[in-house]
C-alpha cells in the first residue's frame, strides 16, 4: 500500500458458499481506485483495467465480521491484502433469505485506521447456504460458457481484448443462457431456490466485473469463485489439479446429500475436468452440459472423449434453447 495515496480504503467480499455449521467467506482489501464499470470509451477501460491489476491492498490489517445475531468473528488479510474465513458455527440456516443466503457486514476493526473509509466503515457481504428443500445445485463455467470470451481463438487474443478493452456492458452473453440458469434456479417445481455456483479461471481482480455482468443480463446471483492473480503463472506439478477442478471438489465436499448438473463449454478442459469428476464423485453429477464450439478439431476431439463414456448423462448442446428442451425432457425444470 502507498504511503502517498489519498485513495479511500474498501472492503471486497466475493459471494462465497457454505452450510448451516460452516461459515466459509474470502474477500479482500483494497484502496478504493473509484473504478466506473459503465464507462465505455477506450482511455478509461485501459485506466479501469491498469487499476485492477495494479491494486493496492490493504496488508496485514484486522477486519470484524457481524452477523445478522450480532455474532463477530476476527480476522486478518494477507499481505496481498486477501481473507479467507472458515468457521464453525450453529444454525446458520434460520439467517438466510428465502434464496438461501446470508447477509452479513464487515469492517476494518481499527477504527482509528490513519486513513479515510468508504460507506463509513460498513461493509456487505453473502454467503449462499442451499436450502433443504432444492433439487439439485448448478456448477458453470463462465468464459465463453454464458459469455463471449474467445479462449478458443488463435493466441488468445480475443480474451485479452474482451477483458481489457470492452466494458462489462457491452459484453455479450451467449443467447438465452440467462434464462436457462434462470430456468434451473427455479427447477421442476417452477418455485424452488436451487443454487448456482459460477468458476472461472479468471483473477479475483476481475470479480467485480463478472459480478456486473452477471446482474446486467439478469443471471439468478450465486457464489462466484475465481482464483489468484499469482497462481495464473504459476507452473503445475503433473499431480496438481486445475483451480477450477479444486474448487468444484470443495463444493461437492460441502454438500454430501447434493447432486449437481455440470455446465461447460467445449473450448477447453471443462469436458475432461468434468468427466474426471463424475467418475471420483459418483452418483453425485446429475448430468453434464457442454456448449459446442466453432472449432471442429475441439469439437472432434470432444466427441470421441465421450464416444463410450456413461458414467452420467453427457449432452453437447448448439444452443441454450436446446439445452432448455432436454432439462424439461429429463424433469430438470418445469
Amino acid at each position: 500500500m502507498s504511503l502517498f495515496s489519498k485513495d479511500p480504503l474498501q472492503i471486497i467480499v466475493f459471494n462465497s458458499y457454505g452450510s448451516d455449521t460452516h461459515f466459509y467467506v474470502r474477500g479482500r482489501a483494497l484502496q478504493d481506485e473509484n473504478i466506473n464499470l459503465e464507462k465505455n470509451n477506450i482511455f478509461s477501460l485501459f485506466v479501469n483495467t491498469w487499476k485492477r491489476f495494479e491494486s493496492d491492498e490493504v496488508r496485514n490489517t484486522a477486519l470484524t465480521i457481524q452477523l445478522p445475531n450480532n455474532h463477530k468473528i476476527e480476522t486478518k488479510t494477507d499481505n496481498k491484502g486477501y481473507f479467507e474465513v472458515s468457521e464453525t458455527l450453529n444454525n446458520l440456516t434460520s439467517l438466510t433469505d428465502t434464496e438461501g443466503w446470508l447477509n452479513f457486514e464487515i469492517s476494518f476493526t481499527d477504527t482509528n485506521i490513519n486513513r479515510k473509509i468508504t460507506k463509513n466503515n460498513r461493509f456487505l457481504g453473502k454467503m449462499l447456504i442451499p436450502k433443504l428443500t432444492v433439487d439439485y445445485g448448478i456448477i458453470s463455467d463462465i468464459d465463453d460458457t454464458i459469455l463471449h470470451t474467445g479462449v478458443i481463438s488463435r493466441m488468445k487474443w480475443r480474451v485479452l481484448i474482451n477483458t481489457f478493452f470492452v466494458s462489462p456492458l457491452k459484453r455479450k452473453a451467449l443467447v438465452g443462457a440467462a434464462e436457462f440458469y434462470n430456468l434451473l434456479h427455479l427447477g421442476k417445481s417452477g418455485k424452488n431456490a436451487n443454487p448456482l455456483f459460477y468458476v472461472s479461471h479468471s483473477p479475483w481482480n476481475l470479480y467485480r466485473y463478472l459480478d456486473f455482468f452477471l446482474e446486467k443480463n439478469n443471471f439468478t446471483e450465486g457464489a462466484v469463485l475465481l482464483r489468484t492473480a499469482g497462481s495464473l503463472f504459476k507452473k503445475k506439478t503433473i499431480e496438481e489439479k486445475p483451480q477450477k477442478q479444486n474448487e468444484i471438489r470443495n463444493i461437492l465436499n460441502t454438500y454430501n446429500d447434493l447432486k449437481f448438473i455440470l455446465i461447460g463449454d467445449a473450448g477447453e478442459h471443462d469436458a475432461d475436468i468434468y468427466m474426471e469428476i463424475t467418475k471420483n464423485y459418483p452418483n453425485k453429477i446429475k448430468a453434464i452440459y457442454l456448449r459446442s464450439v466453432l472449432h471442429s478439431k475441439k469439437m472432434e476431439r470432444i466427441k470421441l472423449l465421450i464416444e463410450n463414456y456413461n458414467d452420467t448423462e453427457f449432452f453437447i448442446v448448439d444452443s441454450s434453447k436446446e439445452a432448455i428442451e432436454h432439462a424439461k425432457k429429463h424433469h430438470f425444470i418445469a
